[in-house]
């Protein structure tokens, strides 16, 4: 008898102990990940990285609560590879994603950041650019570019008028004489456009963003939120250009006599003062034009981070923003990205996490490091495969080092970069037969001189080559990283 009531008794225990387990698993809320990307956007031009002209307040409110990395660098100077990437977890060299294409032909079956949380039960969502999206042209046609449906529980564009929008528009690019009209294009142009903010495609990506955040504040979600500006053309609402006028008044970098004599025909961007036959006049109004973009972008990125607070969901989401990759505003009389110098190849990064201290971390980290890190903090898996490292003990210990230096490619050129506290190693060609250079950026962080050819810096020279040809080798023979580097 008392046998059998102690078995009942048991029997009830462990009844009681499984209803219980299973109302605390749903009573506990995993954080939700809101990812925020802007286009094409330089560090430099945000207030919370330094610059004085151009005012982000609402970036800035998240680098004050969350974590501002100052050394973070995109795996690929420019949006296409950059994006597939930072999404699949995996370098251009590994998926041989070079160009405007979706990296799922090469990552087979194997989960993208977004669909790694989609299969453990999130929503996912899309909102705009995140994938790659043509600008202007997919945006005026308002299709899904180079997406990966397998990411997204559900998807939506943002149509705009872009480079087409009423206004007062000028194009700056190829046009000294002043008689060429506002053209399409991925092309220097300005529009102080009129009407409000939602004519827009970033506009409406905030309002859709904002909705979903609302209809979704009770569950578990991933919502990636893609801005197109400060992307060409450099379109916005009028309001946004006051600031910036007259364009005169702006400052342009420095112009350093011989500045392209010490490096390799390779080195010399694709867009420079020269090629895109801009005057001083047409250069300045190139970076009011850009920061009006921006300070448009940052105004929408505000409607996003109330949205968030409004649903009382901030403290239970992580926040990430970042961009694709830089961009130059006239450095050594560069424009645009593609260059791996620093202007180019560094990205904002600023991450908050819930219940971690503000902070700013200084080490070297890359884009392909979200996928493990924002996993890990969510809880999930860190799969092994990935390429990319969990950087998360950042959170609780800003110092430490995750990265002695960072990867980065320019497929277009042939290019690839290796920086580190010291040095910036940038080589053209696998042989290095399109030239190096060489920069100490402890002493020259603008990279002026090229200490590539100088005798005394020859070791240096074939240290940083032989270090290259290494990393080639561990990410190809890495076989999409199925054997796994994934370091903390």
């Amino acid at each position: 008898m008392k046998k059998s009531i102690c078995a009942a008794i048991s029997i009830g225990c462990l009844l009681f102990l499984g209803w219980a387990s299973l109302l605390s698993a749903a009573d506990v809320k995993r954080m939700n990940v809101l990812l925020v990307m802007s286009d094409d956007l330089t560090a430099t031009a945000l207030s919370c990285y330094g610059n004085s002209i151009c005012q982000t307040p609402h970036i800035d409110r998240l680098a004050r609560s969350g974590t501002r990395f100052t050394r973070a660098f995109c795996n690929a100077t420019y949006c296409g590879p950059s994006r597939a990437s930072m999404l699949s977890g995996y370098y251009p060299h590994a998926t041989g994603v070079f160009g405007y294409t979706s990296p799922r032909p090469a990552i087979g079956d194997r989960a993208t950041w977004p669909q790694h949380f989609k299969n453990a039960g999130y929503y996912t969502a899309r909102v705009s650019k995140i994938y790659h999206m043509g600008v202007p042209g997919g945006i005026e046609e308002g299709g899904d570019g180079a997406d990966d449906p397998a990411s997204w529980t559900e998807k939506f564009n943002s149509p705009g008028p872009e480079w087409k929008a009423p206004g007062t528009g000028e194009t700056l690019e190829g046009n000294p004489n002043g008689t060429k009209p506002v053209v399409g294009g991925n092309t220097f142009v300005v529009v102080e456009a009129d009407g409000d903010d939602l004519v827009h495609s970033d506009g409406k990506t905030a309002a859709k963003a904002v909705a979903l955040i609302e209809q979704h504040a009770q569950g578990s979600f991933f919502l990636a939120v893609g801005f197109v500006r400060p992307h060409v053309p450099f379109v916005a609402p009028r309001k946004y250009f006051e600031p910036f006028l007259p364009f005169d008044k702006l400052p342009l970098p420095t112009k350093i006599p011989g500045d392209w004599d010490d490096i390799p025909k390779a080195g010399i961007n694709y867009k420079t003062s020269v090629n895109m036959k801009m005057d001083v006049r047409r250069q300045k109004k190139a970076v009011g034009g850009y920061y009006a973009a921006v300070s448009y972008m940052d105004a929408q990125v505000g409607k996003v981070l109330d949205a968030l607070e409004k649903s009382g969901q901030a403290d239970n989401t992580i926040v990430i923003f970042t961009s694709d990759h830089g961009y130059h505003l006239g450095e050594h009389d560069f424009w645009a990205k593609v260059s791996l110098r620093d202007e180019s190849a560094m990205v904002p990064l600023i991450i908050r996490v819930p219940g971690k201290q503000p902070a700013v971390c200084d080490s070297l980290v890359e884009l392909i490091d979200l996928y493990p890190t924002i996993a890990s903090l969510c809880g999930l898996e860190v799969q092994s495969r990935l390429q990319g490292r969990d950087f998360s003990r950042v959170f609780d210990d800003p110092k430490h080092a995750v990265r002695d230096a960072a990867f980065c490619v320019a497929p277009s050129s042939k290019g690839f970069l290796l920086r580190d506290d010291k040095w910036a190693y940038l080589q053209y060609g696998e042989d290095a037969g399109q030239g190096i250079e060489l920069f100490d950026v402890s002493k020259d962080p603008r990279q002026v001189t090229n200490l590539a050819s100088k005798p005394e810096f020859a070791a240096t020279v074939e240290a940083y080559k032989a270090q290259l040809a290494a990393k080639l080798r561990d990410v190809r023979e890495n076989d999409l990283g199925l054997k796994g580097r994934n370091r903390n």
